[in-house]
């Protein structure tokens, strides 16, 4: 803020009062009021200076004791995934496998004329082992095939009569990037893991362009009324049992229905090499269409840990806690990815790279290594997502090579797919590596932020709640559903409200490229705002999950206004 400003000589078009601004310019809110004229910030100042700006149509905006904040921008979601999913046969809501069950036979009842039952949303941890089974499919939908991926879409459940129509069967071997999990007599049990999905996804009818589009719309939507208004699609192309989403955004875009700032995240096939670089360089040419910009390129390196997928340098341990021969997948052999991550970065190409284990992290960060070594330092801004083990000798690397954390908070706590699928596996000296946000945040990294919906809830406030608690809040779907709290998760690499806001904010937006005008409160931006019904810094960090959303604004119009 100025005390000396000179007369701006416009009126605004909006003005917000009466509470405080988090500006992610500083450590704490400010005593404030905005102005916003012609969809950008044109004042951050004292109230009086600010209603001096009002005229007679000016919308005067009571904030009555809230915080106002930058729009939050999500680094790490999926959007027509999630929409399309919304409007499918849709697990998300439930914690049962009566309730599972309940919702595919109504949802199969009430769609006759579906040749194939298809959705997701289930979690591993309502399973024993993790791992659902095709009789229980069955005995709700024995005569039409069913194939629903599991909430964090490295998994699918499928039924009998899917196995029988895609031809999957004891004797259909393992691909090289998944599994088929398997009964005693080696018959598909009815689980398929990471690349196995393809087995069966390739026969499943995928969703039209148009209900690609309907469904990206109502995830937009969604997020507007969560207080997102930029987000980076972490994977933008054709892969199992989805459309192609490049399309369906350059639709949106040319047609002015996405009016969110998008970047998309090209997909790197691991079917291939390095001959798919020019077709990656020519999809990036097309695709920056209104507010689309297909500029980044994601690479997953592993899967997850739940399922023995994510790279580790050790190896899981067993049930009994004893070292197992397996230490998860490199989805791509590590020279290769020295090799594609150096030519990407010399193209300009932001990497966007899934990360989950110490190992896969580790060979990230070696092939960003190369890559500084052999182009130079430059403005790409690649990210590591996930994060979920890093090795202490890697944590201070990060800075080093300008690459940011680009962190899912909302994992970062005790539930059951924690507990009961991952700690036993990792053994307690490992697991207590797990989402190490504190320690990144003192050794220099970027943190950005995202929440990998359809994966887990795209609610910035419950993701910043277990940031800083360590804790799911009790109203999110991995709460633990126990009347007994939960310790904190290593309540040592908790953030402060204000790191995990600003992550959310004006560290994505540095992630998009889109820190010059958005992620901050600044005059001048554009006026991409959230109003909050509290503020949080002054309530007890326990409650920072009761936050709600009462208003956001893209380009100072109002796109979501909360009715109750």
């Amino acid at each position: 803020m100025s005390n000396q400003r000179q007369p701006i000589g416009q009126l605004a078009d909006t003005v917000f009062v009466g509470g405080k601004v988090f500006t992610a310019t500083g450590p704490a809110p400010v005593d404030a009021a905005v102005a916003v004229a012609g969809g950008r910030i044109l004042a951050v100042a004292d109230e009086a200076e600010v209603r001096a700006l009002a005229g007679p149509d000016t919308e005067v905006v009571d904030l009555a004791g809230g915080l106002l904040v930058p729009g939050f921008q999500d680094a790490h979601v999926h959007p027509v995934v999630a929409g399309v999913q919304m409007l499918s046969c849709d697990l998300s809501e439930e914690r049962t496998i009566d309730g599972y069950l309940k919702v595919v036979s109504e949802y199969a009842e009430a769609h006759p004329e579906a040749a194939w039952i298809r959705g997701g949303g289930w979690s591993m941890d309502i399973f024993p082992g993790g791992t659902p089974t095709r009789a229980m499919l069955d005995e709700v939908v024995p005569d039409r095939p069913v194939m629903l991926t599991n909430r964090d879409g490295h998994g699918a459940w499928v039924n009998t009569r899917a196995f029988h129509l895609a031809g999957v069967d004891r004797d259909t071997p393992d691909p090289a990037d998944g599994r088929i999990e398997r009964e005693p007599d080696g018959t598909p049990a009815g689980t398929l893991q990471e690349g196995a999905m393809e087995l069966v996804a390739r026969h499943v009818p995928i969703a039209t362009p148009d209900e690609a589009h309907v469904g990206l719309l109502a995830a937009q939507e969604h997020l507007f009324s969560l207080g997102v208004t930029s987000w980076q699609d972490a994977m933008i192309g054709a892969f199992p049992g989805n459309p192609d989403n490049f399309g369906v955004y350059l639709r949106a875009a040319r047609e002015g229905s996405l009016r969110a700032r998008v970047v998309g995240a090209l997909w790197w096939d691991r079917e291939r090499g390095l001959e798919q670089i020019p077709d990656l360089e020519e999809r990036r040419r097309t695709g920056q269409v209104g507010r689309f910009k297909a500029t980044s390129v994601k690479i997953m390196q592993d899967g997850i840990a739940e399922n023995f997928t994510a790279g580790m340098l050790e190896p899981y341990l067993d049930g009994c806690g004893c070292a197992t021969a397996n230490s998860g997948l490199s989805f791509i052999d590590p020279q290769v990815l020295d090799q594609a991550v150096g030519i990407l970065d010399r193209s300009g190409f932001q990497i966007h790279f899934h990360a989950l284990g110490d190992r896969a992290v580790r060979e990230v960060l070696d092939a960003l290594t190369g890559a500084l070594a052999a182009n130079g330092a430059n403005d790409n801004r690649h990210h590591l997502a996930h994060l979920q083990i890093v090795h202490p000798d890697d944590v201070k690397r990060f800075a080093a090579l300008g690459a940011a954390a680009n962190i899912q908070a909302l994992w970062a706590a005790h539930e059951p797919q924690m507990d009961e699928l991952t700690i036993p596996f990792l053994g307690p000296e490992r697991a207590a590596l797990q989402y190490p946000f504190g320690d990144l945040q003192r050794a220099g990294a970027r943190l950005v932020a995202g929440s990998d919906w359809s994966v887990s809830s795209p609610n910035p406030l419950w993701g910043i709640h277990v940031a800083v608690n360590r804790a799911v809040p009790d109203e999110a779907p991995n709460a633990p559903g126990t009347r007994e709290p939960c310790p904190p998760f290593f309540p040592e690499q908790a953030l402060t409200l204000s790191q995990a806001l600003t992550a959310y904010t004006a560290g994505s937006a540095w992630a998009n490229h889109l820190d010059d005008v958005t992620g901050t409160v600044e005059e001048g931006k554009y006026a991409d705002l959230v109003v909050l019904d509290r503020n949080p810094f002054e309530r007890p960090s326990e409650e920072i999950a009761e936050t709600r959303v009462l208003r956001t604004y893209l380009d100072g119009e109002l796109v979501f206004h909360a009715t109750h």
